[in-house]
């Protein structure tokens, strides 16, 4: 049952990250004229499209590689191999989402990082790099100690949720500052909530809600991975899914302290 619900809640959570997506396009071409990469505002309208597909659902989606049911048991390396190269998919959306603006920026004369979203947007940024290179360098590379890993592992873990959570503040951020920008004049203030700030809005709130659902399952204690030595209920429940591959395991009981597997 447990693992039922774990793959109902995944595709929930997987079409509502799509959803975020798919609105943040139909906003910027709706209301803003479309795409396009040769410096003007079209070209900006890559930038909100390409940093909610990556600093928040392909972001996610890596984080959430651990949740897999297939990862509780065997080898962790497909899974960390899975989590660092979703991450780097992000980081490409992020990176490409970045050159949009500057791009743009640029182009039409517009200061660069003036504003509390541009200032948060950099900074989460600049952490999500130097989390991937560290995360790669000591947890996927093998010439890390035991030790060292064991003492890295709450810090990554505590960064990845950090990051992610300063994703979602730098999205809601930018979707009130492009509104502010766009509805400025008197025929369609923002306080009068035409169409386009209920959709914008609208948006945002679902990008909330996403992004709490992704913290709820990566602080769910009974979807996490289980620590090295320990085999639990889900484990042995796991192997009984028709067309799974049984594993010898021996059960031991989760209340038995033992070292848990560096990540």
């Amino acid at each position: 049952m447990a693992v039922a619900w774990f793959y109902v809640s995944v595709l929930s959570l997987s079409s509502l990250g799509m959803i975020c997506i798919l609105f943040t396009t139909y906003w910027m071409w709706s209301w803003h004229g479309g795409f396009a990469w040769n410096g003007t505002k079209l070209t900006f309208n890559y930038h909100p499209v390409l940093m909610v597909a990556g600093m928040v659902v392909f972001y996610s989606a890596a984080s959430l590689v651990y949740r897999l049911p297939q990862s509780w048991m065997g080898s962790k390396l497909p899974w960390k191999i899975a989590h660092a190269a979703l991450h780097l998919v992000a980081f490409i959306l992020t990176v490409l989402g970045l050159v949009a603006v500057f791009k743009y920026h640029n182009k039409a004369k517009i200061a660069n990082l003036y504003s509390l979203h541009s200032w948060l947007g950099i900074t989460t940024v600049f952490l999500f790099t130097c989390q991937w290179s560290l995360g790669f360098a000591t947890f996927l590379l093998p010439w890390a100690s035991m030790q060292l890993r064991s003492l890295l592992k709450p810090v990554h873990v505590f960064f990845g949720a950090s990051i992610f959570s300063l994703a979602i503040a730098s999205v809601i951020s930018g979707i009130n500052e492009k509104l502010f920008f766009s509805l400025k004049n008197a025929t369609k203030p923002y306080s009068s909530l035409p169409g386009e700030a209920v959709f914008a809005n609208s948006t945002g709130m679902l990008v909330v809600i996403f992004g709490l659902l992704v913290l709820y399952i990566l602080q769910a204690s009974s979807w996490k991975r289980p620590e090295a030595g320990i085999t639990t209920e889900r484990q042995l429940l796991l192997q009984l899914v028709p067309g799974s591959r049984p594993v010898p395991v021996t059960y031991t009981p989760v209340n038995v302290r033992q070292p848990y597997e560096p990540w």
